[in-house]
C-alpha cells in the first residue's frame, strides 16, 4: 500500500523534471533558429551542441518517467493479486484485508477497493496523456524553422538509437554533422506542416482523400514483349547482381533457420587456407570473406574479380568489378540496400557518380586487355 503512492510521487517528480528539460530544450532551439541568420559558424556549432545535450537530457527524463509508469502498473497488478487472494480468507483472523471482524470491516473494504480503483485509474490516465507535461506548440507557435529543428533532433536521435540497436553503436556518440544528421534534416523538412497546427493523422487523412478522389491512371494495354536477347542477357547477369549481397541477407530467404551456418560457409570461414587465393577487396575482413561469398555464389575463378569495395564510410556504395573472358565482358555490380548504412544512403536520395579513383583499376585493366569490348553496369 505504501509503495503505490510512493511510486506516484516519483512519477510526479519525473514529470516535473521532464517538463523543465523540455522547456530548456525548446528555449535553446528557439534562441538558435529564430536568430539563425545573425549567428556565426562558431556560435552555430556551440548552439547545436547545446541542443543535442538538452535533447538527451529531456529524453532521459521522459524514459525515466516511462519506467516509473511501468513500475506503477506492476504495483497495481500485484496489489490486485494480493486483495483477490485474500477474498477466500474472509473468516480468518490472519487475513490481510478482509479477515477483520467488527463494525469497520465494511469501511475497510470500501477503502481498499477505492484505493485499488484509484491506482488503476491513475495508471491508465498516464498511459493516455503521455509523458510530456507541456506541448511544443506553446513554444514554437507557427515558426517553421523552429518546428524543422525540433523534428530534426527527434529524427536524429531516433535514427541513431535504431542504428545502435542494429549493431552500429558508433553513431550514438557523434555530435557533429554526419550522414545521419543529413537524413534527419531532410525528414525535418518533410514535417514542417506542424507549424500550421496540422496533426500527423490529419495529414494522412488528407492524403488518403486525395488518393481516393484522384483519377486513376489509364492502364496500358499495348504491352510489348521483351526481346529474347535482352532476357537472355538478364538471365546471365542476374546472378552477379544477386551475389553483390555478401552479407547474411542473401541467405535469410533461402535458409530461414540455418542462415547463420550458410553465411559462415559462404564467407569461407571454414577455409582460411584459401585466403591468399582470393582477391583483396577494399574493406574486406581478414579472411577475405566478402570476396569468397561473391565468388562462391556466381562460381567463377578468383582472377575474374579484379576490384571491389565493401567498406562503407561517408555514404560510399559497395561494388564489384568482374572480367568475364569467355563472354568478353567487363561487369560492374553495384550493391543496393543491405546494411544500415545503405538505408541512410537511400534516405538522402542523392546521386553520386563513380570517381576516377573508383574506376582507376578498371581503366588500367581495360587498357591492358583491349580485346574486351563490352561492359555492363548492374545496380540491384
Amino acid at each position: 500500500l505504501a509503495a503505490v503512492p510512493a511510486m506516484a510521487a516519483v512519477r510526479v517528480l519525473a514529470m516535473l523534471g521532464a517538463a523543465r528539460a523540455q522547456h530548456a530544450t525548446a528555449d535553446a532551439i528557439a534562441r538558435r533558429h529564430l536568430d539563425e541568420a545573425a549567428a556565426s559558424v562558431a556560435e552555430d556549432a556551440v548552439a547545436r551542441h547545446e541542443i543535442r545535450v538538452r535533447y538527451k537530457r529531456w529524453l532521459w527524463w521522459t524514459r525515466f518517467g516511462m519506467a516509473v509508469g511501468a513500475l506503477q502498473l506492476v504495483g497495481a497488478i500485484y496489489l490486485m493479486f494480493v486483495i483477490v487472494s485474500d477474498l477466500p480468507n474472509e473468516r480468518r483472523p490472519t487475513s490481510c484485508f478482509f479477515g477483520q471482524d467488527g463494525a469497520e470491516r465494511v469501511s475497510r473494504r470500501a477503502l481498499i477497493a477505492s484505493f485499488l480503483i484509484l491506482s488503476w485509474v491513475v495508471v491508465i490516465l498516464q498511459c493516455f496523456t503521455g509523458s510530456d507535461v507541456l506541448r511544443w506548440r506553446s513554444f514554437y507557435a507557427t515558426h517553421d524553422m523552429a518546428w524543422k529543428a525540433h523534428y530534426r533532433e527527434v529524427f536524429d536521435h531516433g535514427i541513431r538509437e535504431a542504428m545502435c540497436c542494429l549493431g552500429r553503436a558508433k553513431y550514438l556518440a557523434v555530435l557533429e554533422e554526419d550522414e545521419v544528421y543529413s537524413v534527419a534534416r531532410l525528414l525535418g523538412e518533410l514535417v514542417a506542416y506542424r507549424a500550421s497546427g496540422t496533426g500527423h493523422l490529419e495529414l494522412l487523412a488528407g492524403l488518403a482523400l486525395l488518393q481516393k478522389h484522384g483519377n486513376l491512371p489509364d492502364l496500358q494495354t499495348d504491352l510489348v514483349e521483351a526481346p529474347h536477347k535482352l532476357m537472355r542477357e538478364a538471365a546471365v547477369l542476374h546472378p552477379f547482381a544477386e551475389a553483390c549481397y555478401t552479407g547474411p541477407l542473401l541467405d535469410v530467404g533461402r535458409n530461414p533457420i540455418l542462415f547463420p551456418c550458410a553465411w559462415v560457409y559462404r564467407q569461407g570461414v571454414l577455409t582460411p587456407w584459401a585466403r591468399l587465393r582470393r582477391p583483396a577487396l577494399d574493406g574486406d575482413n581478414w579472411w577475405r570473406g566478402h570476396a569468397a561469398a561473391f565468388l562462391r555464389f556466381v562460381n567463377i575463378a578468383p582472377t575474374a574479380l579484379v576490384r571491389g569495395r565493401v567498406r562503407q564510410s561517408k555514404r560510399e556504395a559497395a561494388y564489384f568489378v568482374v572480367v568475364l573472358h569467355d563472354k568478353k565482358t567487363v561487369l560492374i555490380g553495384v550493391r543496393g540496400t543491405e546494411t544500415p548504412e545503405d538505408l541512410i544512403t537511400d534516405g538522402l536520395c542523392r546521386e553520386c557518380a563513380f570517381t576516377m579513383e573508383d574506376l582507376d583499376g578498371l581503366v588500367k585493366y581495360v587498357r591492358l586487355n583491349s580485346h574486351l569490348f563490352c561492359s555492363y553496369l548492374i545496380h540491384f
